[in-house]
C-alpha cells in the first residue's frame, strides 16, 4: 500500500468542488463545537460551552513584572482622607444625624460649597441623592435649613429622588442610566440600604455580600463614590465594624465603612477601608444650623479634655489628691485617670507626692511652723 497522499487536483477532478468541500467538512467535524440546536448536545454542555466562550482568565491576569511598571491614576476623593471613590457604608444609630450629613455632603459636592462647616470637597460634579425615607417637602425644609431659602440658587447638578426600584428589580440599571445621562457623575447617596437591598428569604453572609457586590464593582469601574446609609445594631462591640446591622458580609463587600457613633465622650466618626488609613475623628452636631463640624482626632481630643478636667480639679482643691479622689471629683474612669496622670507627670504638668498623691505643678505645700518650748523654771 502506498503512503503517498492524493494530489488535490486529482481529488478535485474525481469528486468535483462540492465533493471536495464535503470531504473536508467531514474531516473537520470532530474538532468543531456543536451548535446549540444540534442533536446530542445537552443543555448542560451548551451552558458550559457558552461560559467557556465568555470567560477568559487571561483578561484578568498580569505578571508581577508588568504590574511593577504599570501606572494607575490616583485614588479619587470626595472628602480627602475620609470618603474615597468606591462603595462606602455610613453606619449610625437612628436619628444620630446621618441624613443631615449626607444631604450637606451632596449639596457641597454639587456646587463646591463647604461640608462639615469648613471643609471643601475634593471634587465637584453631578450628584444623585436617593432620599428614600423622605418626601420633597421635608427635603426642601432640610435644604433651607442648611443653605437658606434666598442664599443663592441651589445646585442644579444635585438630583433628589424619593422613590427607587430595588437593586434586583431594575434599581442598578437605573443607577447606570443616571450616570450615563449626566456630564460628570461623582457621588451617589442611598438613604437607606434597606430601601434598595434585594429581599431574600435567607439573610446570611453570602446574601449580604451579594447584595452590594454589583454596586461595589460598578463604583470601581466608573471611579465614582457610592455612599450608602445604614443602621447600627443595638449591641455594643469592641470593634466598630461589629456594630454594623446584619452580617459581616455588608462591611466585607464595601470598600470603606464609616461609623458615626455616640459615646460618653461625645460623637465620633470612625473609618476603615481598603484605600484609607484607619481613623477616628471627634464630631459635633450643631442643632441650631443642623450642620456637622469635624473637631479633630478623637483620641487626642479626649486626652485633652481629660487633662483639662484633672487640672481643673487639682487647681480648685489646691491639695494633694489620690487618683480615686480625682476620679470622683472629675467624674472620669479610674484607669483613664491613672494613665493621664502618668503622662502629665512626665510632661511636668502635675507633681507626684508621697503616698501616691498628685498635685498641680504650682501647688505650694502649707508651711508648718514649729515652736520650740524651753523648759524653764516655774514659780512656786
Amino acid at each position: 500500500m502506498s503512503d503517498k497522499q492524493p494530489d488535490a487536483n486529482e481529488v478535485l477532478q474525481r469528486l468535483g468542488v462540492d465533493g471536495l468541500r464535503q470531504q473536508l467538512d467531514e474531516q473537520r467535524r470532530p474538532y468543531l463545537v456543536k451548535p446549540a440546536n444540534e442533536p446530542g448536545t445537552t443543555a448542560a454542555a451548551r451552558t458550559q460551552q457558552q461560559n467557556k466562550k465568555q470567560w477568559n482568565w487571561r483578561e484578568w491576569s498580569i505578571t508581577a513584572a508588568a504590574l511593577q511598571c504599570k501606572q494607575f491614576p490616583e485614588i479619587g476623593w470626595v472628602l480627602e482622607g475620609i470618603l474615597p471613590e468606591g462603595l462606602t457604608l455610613l453606619v449610625g444609630k437612628p436619628k444620630v444625624g446621618k441624613s443631615w450629613l449626607a444631604l450637606e455632603l451632596s449639596l457641597g459636592v454639587a456646587d463646591g460649597g463647604f461640608v462639615m462647616t469648613a471643609i471643601r470637597p475634593a471634587c465637584t460634579g453631578d450628584v444623585l441623592y436617593l432620599a428614600l425615607e423622605d418626601n420633597q417637602r421635608r427635603l426642601q425644609k432640610r435644604s433651607t435649613k442648611l443653605r437658606g431659602a434666598l442664599k443663592g440658587i441651589w445646585p442644579a447638578r444635585l438630583t433628589l429622588v424619593t422613590q427607587w426600584r430595588r437593586l434586583d428589580k431594575g434599581g442598578l440599571e437605573d443607577i447606570v442610566e443616571w450616570c450615563d445621562s449626566v456630564v460628570n457623575p461623582r457621588l451617589i447617596v442611598i438613604d437607606t440600604l434597606q430601601k434598595i437591598k434585594p429581599i431574600k428569604s435567607n439573610a446570611g453572609y453570602a446574601e449580604d455580600y451579594d447584595a452590594l457586590q454589583a454596586l461595589q464593582q460598578f463604583a470601581g469601574e466608573r471611579g465614582i463614590a457610592i455612599l450608602i446609609l445604614h443602621h447600627q445594631r443595638k449591641m455594643e462591640a469592641d470593634d466598630p465594624l461589629d456594630t454594623v446591622s446584619g452580617t459581616l458580609g455588608l462591611a466585607g463587600s464595601a470598600d470603606t465603612t464609616l461609623v458615626l457613633n455616640r459615646t460618653a465622650q461625645g460623637i465620633t466618626l470612625y473609618g476603615r477601608g481598603r484605600d484609607i488609613e484607619e481613623f477616628e475623628r471627634a464630631m459635633q452636631f450643631d442643632r441650631g444650623s443642623c450642620r456637622w463640624r469635624l473637631l479633630g482626632d478623637a483620641e487626642e481630643l479626649h486626652r485633652s479634655r481629660t487633662r483639662a478636667k484633672i487640672l481643673e480639679v487639682l487647681t480648685e482643691e489646691d491639695r494633694p489628691m489620690t487618683p480615686k479622689e480625682i476620679k470622683e471629683a472629675a467624674k472620669l474612669d479610674a484607669e483613664v485617670v491613672k494613665q493621664r496622670l502618668r503622662a502629665m507627670v512626665e510632661k511636668g504638668e502635675v507633681v507626684k507626692l508621697e503616698r501616691s498623691k498628685y498635685a498641680h505643678r504650682d501647688y505650694v505645700p502649707p508651711v508648718t511652723i514649729v515652736t520650740s518650748v524651753t523648759k524653764g523654771n516655774t514659780a512656786a
